[in-house]
């Protein structure tokens, strides 16, 4: 199917079976958020609210809550937009196989944006107040837009081929914001619309921004997609829908018009106001900050328009779904991005920046002899320095060997395979005052923090424990320890204050292992606050351990030492307990909980759906 709006997708998902309406009145203050993560934990329909409170318009979620229901969307375009992308990366591949790509021309011609004479037909102004208003977690700072797409010019270069669509958070109400005049807009400068920032700045003009929420699905996964360089996400919106990206301008700013509600308006040069907090894709509230504020020129409706909006929390949420979506659409791009890189994995339950796994290659080192990392240590570095992937804080990495087969996505047996080869006197390399999420407070502040390279690679090095090591059971002081999985035990560890009583402690543990001989089958130990719990099953150990830590400031060492400015050890251990200064975690609302099961119940819309 080719969609015109987001209706017709809508239409199209109930006929065969991808969504249910919800007929009941639903508040949009947190019961519509959690009834949607009930129904996406249980791999659930698309959600099409029918009568939100305090608005006439309705609202749907989880349209991508399923890969099966993704591909479903889009597949008349799939294969063809693969196609494109694919030849963008590699375009000799068109050249070898003509007649295979032949018809990627003809979808490429389509995709072009396509501007329209004249004013938004079928649209009428409103309020942002007209619309729902939806809080998700009952300690943000208001209503959000979580589906945005968020649209900006280069004031230099103008048009719509030299603009950029983007999904970062808009703040509705709450704060300091003025109702129906002001939205925040959360982005950090490096994002394609920070860029245009700078240069209206510089120019000391304001940043016409328009907000588009809704229209084909296309549309929403072209603002969060990494495309090759020079392909515009509009290009791309249009290529996937199957049809032209439709547009026209009012007052100066550009208005989709395939789109449900469009909010356009003015960034003024540092004009800031706090924005947050917000439950976020780490797991936990990320907190006020200044952000610019867009002053609100006009808001536009379709007729019958729908909002779309999804959940943001610990994972896996809707967003998991939207990186497999986006994983299979872009195929080999980071291959063809770095040489000799055969894989990388963003790992979503450990909230996607802070920990990644790869796989390199060694192939111009005199590897067969050293066997030792070297080349995967500069595929390493061009890693942590490409788009997202710079925001990572740990990044695991071997290298492909004949005759072993290795995947980043057997997450366990990666660990394992790491674990095994790792030479902790060598492969454990730091970078420090660094740059790392913004959205992560386990850092030395606000988007600054530190990474570490965990290299490894030739023949294993030792046998992994399988159970508690009986040197670490009864450890005076430390005695409730949790096997993890083989290589790793959790200890758990006395609250502090500050990062020196934080050392102090876990100096006390590495005396207590010292104390007792070596322990050569368990490479890692996790101090942490709930060992029972970080051990109760590999997701809570990939959260609490990698979005609770600061490489440069919570790992640690048994017999650690400096050789020139290298640091090595014999055991490692990652201080994952929860810090002062940490963002509090995302926790239901129990009441919340009791309320919507209403919608649940015997005869209700979801019967039958999400209910344990």
């Amino acid at each position: 199917m080719r969609y015109r709006n987001l209706e017709e997708c809508i239409i199209d998902l109930e006929k065969h079976g991808h969504l249910v309406r919800i007929r009941e009145e639903v508040d949009p203050h947190l019961e519509m958020a959690a009834i949607h993560m009930k129904v996406y934990e249980a791999g659930g329909p698309a959600l099409l609210f029918e009568n939100v409170k305090g608005s006439t318009y309705r609202a749907v979620s989880n349209l991508f809550g399923t890969m099966e229901r993704s591909k479903f969307i889009f597949r008349d375009t799939w294969h063809s937009t693969q196609n494109v992308i694919g030849l963008r990366n590699d375009p000799v591949k068109a050249l070898k196989n003509p007649f295979k790509y032949i018809g990627t021309g003809v979808a490429a011609r389509k995709a072009l944006p396509f501007k329209k004479s004249g004013g938004p037909a079928g649209f009428k102004e409103i309020q942002i107040s007209d619309m729902p208003l939806i809080k998700h977690w009952q300690g943000d700072g208001g209503a959000f837009v979580t589906l945005p797409q968020v649209y900006s010019e280069d004031p230099e270069k103008p048009g719509i081929m030299n603009s950029n669509l983007g999904m970062y958070r808009v703040q509705l109400t709450g704060n300091d914001y003025k109702v129906n005049r002001e939205v925040g807009i959360h982005y950090q400068i490096h994002r394609g619309i920070g860029v245009h920032q700078h240069k209206a700045n510089k120019r000391g003009e304001p940043l016409k921004v328009s907000v588009f929420i809704g229209g084909p699905p296309a549309h929403t996964l072209s603002a969060i997609m990494p495309l090759p360089e020079g392909m515009s996400e509009l290009t791309f919106a249009g290529l996937l829908s199957g049809r032209h990206f439709r547009y026209t301008y009012v007052d100066g700013y550009c208005i989709s018009l395939d789109a449900d509600f469009v909010i356009t308006g003015e960034i003024h040069p540092e004009d800031t106001k706090p924005e947050g907090p917000f439950g976020d894709h780490l797991g936990y509230y990320s907190l006020i900050h200044p952000f610019p504020v867009m002053k609100v020129h006009k808001v536009y409706a379709r007729e019958n328009a729908i909002y779309p909006f999804t959940v943001v929390g610990r994972p896996p949420q809707e967003d998991t779904s939207f990186g497999d979506l986006i994983h299979q659409l872009t195929g080999g791009a980071i291959q063809n991005e770095i040489r000799g890189v055969k894989e990388v994995h963003a790992v979503d339950a450990a909230g996607v920046h802070p920990l990644l796994f790869a796989i390199g290659s060694e192939r111009y080192t005199p590897y067969q002899q050293v066997k030792q990392p070297a080349e995967i240590l500069t595929q390493a570095n061009r890693i942590l320095g490409t788009g997202q992937l710079s925001l990572a804080k740990f990044l695991f990495m071997t290298a492909e060997e004949k005759g072993r087969n290795v995947s980043t996505h057997e997450m366990e047996d990666f660990l394992g395979y790491i674990l095994e080869r790792i030479d902790l006197h060598r492969d454990i390399h730091f970078q420090t005052n660094t740059t790392i999420d913004t959205l992560d407070y386990s850092g030395t502040g606000l988007n600054t923090g530190s990474k570490v390279i965990f290299a490894a690679v030739g023949d294993k090095k030792r046998e992994l424990c399988t159970d508690v090591p009986e040197l670490m059971q009864g450890l005076p002081g430390f005695e409730q320890v949790n096997f993890v999985m083989p290589g790793i035990v959790a200890v758990r560890g006395p609250q502090f204050t500050s990062y020196p009583e934080a050392e102090q402690q876990v100096n006390d543990l590495c005396d207590a292992i010292r104390a007792r001989g070596p322990l050569t089958t368990c490479p890692m130990i996790i101090f942490c606050d709930d060992p029972a719990y970080l051990s109760a099953e590999l997701n809570n150990f990939l959260w609490v351990t990698f979005t609770r830590s600061n490489p440069s400031h919570d790992i640690y060492g048994v017999n650690s030492f400096y050789d020139f400015k290298h640091w090595g050890c014999d055991n490692v251990i990652i201080d994952a307990r929860s810090k002062p200064h940490q963002a509090p975690p995302l926790i239901q609302d129990p009441e919340v909980e009791e309320r919507i099961k209403r919608v649940f119940a015997k005869g209700a819309s979801l019967s039958g759906v999400g209910m344990k």
